[in-house]
């Protein structure tokens, strides 16, 4: 009986144009200005600023304050985890004007808040499953003896991760492959280790994701593919 109103309330949140472009705007995971926001969205300040107001009220987003700045975030990874498939739903084709060099790159490979996603999260996580890493249980993942190793070389503590409130490993359907890549805490380790050993790269601002010469070599031996993705080097 509750479900079909919270449907409708959050169908009114990212319903509006302009508030869907701020979410998306916040799925790479790190906090935005107002000013940023509004610039993504494409909207006056002050619009920006009642979307923002709505959006902090049904806690889709946090807002802390630095100095004179107000910096809106994600309240979780579960929104972006929960959001960005929605994509998938879409009846029509990607209009002509998605079509450029940054929906490309965002299709090969970027973060989804915290987590891999594109062709490269969906390649790792085929690799996964193929090597016996993981498998797919219900919508999970679930970490198999061989994918221990790999976390214990790649200095992941499972035991940590799984005692966390959030999700262990969930199976998120990525919009551009319609295929799933691997979200949740050990997603976001995965992604994090990646980033500390200089196999990925992000830049400053932005979801692209890039991959370097080194992480090509280690995801050839780690994973047996070859990346032929955008490279960071």
């Amino acid at each position: 009986m509750d479900a079909e109103p919270s449907m409708a309330t959050i169908g009114a949140l990212v319903g509006v144009p302009a508030r869907a472009s701020i979410l998306s705007a916040l799925f790479d995971g790190r906090a935005l200005t107002a000013t940023e926001l509004a610039c993504a969205a494409g909207v006056s300040p002050q619009t920006t600023s009642s979307h923002l107001a709505k959006l902090v009220a049904a806690r889709f987003l946090l807002v802390e304050k630095h100095g004179r700045h107000r910096y809106f975030r994600l309240a979780s990874a579960e929104i972006a985890e929960a959001l960005e498939p929605l994509s998938t739903l879409a009846p029509k084709p990607v209009p002509v004007r998605g079509r450029s060099p940054e929906l490309a790159r965002l299709r090969e490979a970027r973060m989804c808040y915290d987590h891999l996603a594109g062709r490269l999260g969906v390649a790792i996580a085929d690799a996964l499953l193929r090597q016996r890493m993981i498998e797919m249980t219900g919508r999970d993942f679930r970490v198999m003896r061989a994918g221990a190793i790999l976390c214990r070389k790649l200095d992941i503590d499972l035991n940590l991760l799984q005692a966390e409130r959030r999700v262990f490993a969930r199976q998120c359907l990525d919009w551009s492959e319609r295929r799933p890549h691997m979200s949740g805490a050990l997603g976001a380790a995965l992604a994090h280790a990646f980033q500390a050993q200089g196999w990925i790269a992000r830049p400053r601002r932005g979801r692209v994701v890039y991959v370097s010469d080194t992480g090509r070599r280690a995801f050839a031996r780690l994973f047996r593919f070859d990346w032929t993705g955008a490279s960071g080097s």
